[in-house]
C-alpha cells in the first residue's frame, strides 16, 4: 500500500495549531454554496472565534455545548461574506456526512491537540 500523501516531519505537524473548542452558538448560513452553519466557538484563553462549517448532518441543538477539534492558525477565510477564523475538523462517514472530531473525555477549551 502506498502512502496517500508525502511524509512530513514532526516539526511540520507541530506547526499546525489544533485546539479543543466548545460550540457556543450555531446560526444558519444560507449564503454558503454548500449547506453550512456559522459556528461560534470558545477557545478558552484564545477567546471566541467563528467558523463556517459543513456539519449540517448535526442540528444546531446537537452542536451547542459540544467539544470539537479545530485548526486555529490558518488565516481567516472569507466565505460568502463571512469571515471563518478556524477550521473545525471532521471525517466523512460511509454516507458522506461529516462526523466531528472531539475528545473522548472532558477537556478545557483551548487545550492544544498533539
Amino acid at each position: 500500500m502506498t502512502d496517500p500523501t508525502p511524509q512530513i516531519t514532526y516539526d511540520q505537524f507541530a506547526a499546525v495549531e489544533m485546539r479543543v473548542a466548545r460550540v457556543l452558538e450555531v446560526q444558519p448560513f444560507p449564503k454558503a454554496r454548500k449547506p453550512s452553519w456559522k459556528v461560534r466557538l470558545d477557545l478558552g484563553p484564545l477567546g471566541e472565534r467563528w467558523s463556517s462549517a459543513q456539519i449540517t448532518s448535526y442540528t444546531a441543538e446537537q452542536l451547542i455545548g459540544t467539544l470539537v477539534v479545530c485548526v486555529c492558525n490558518f488565516p481567516p477565510r472569507n466565505i460568502a461574506g463571512f469571515m471563518s477564523e478556524v477550521l473545525i475538523l471532521g471525517a466523512a462517514d460511509a454516507d458522506g456526512n461529516v462526523i466531528l472530531l472531539s475528545p473522548r473525555s472532558a477537556v478545557a477549551p483551548g487545550e492544544r491537540v498533539y
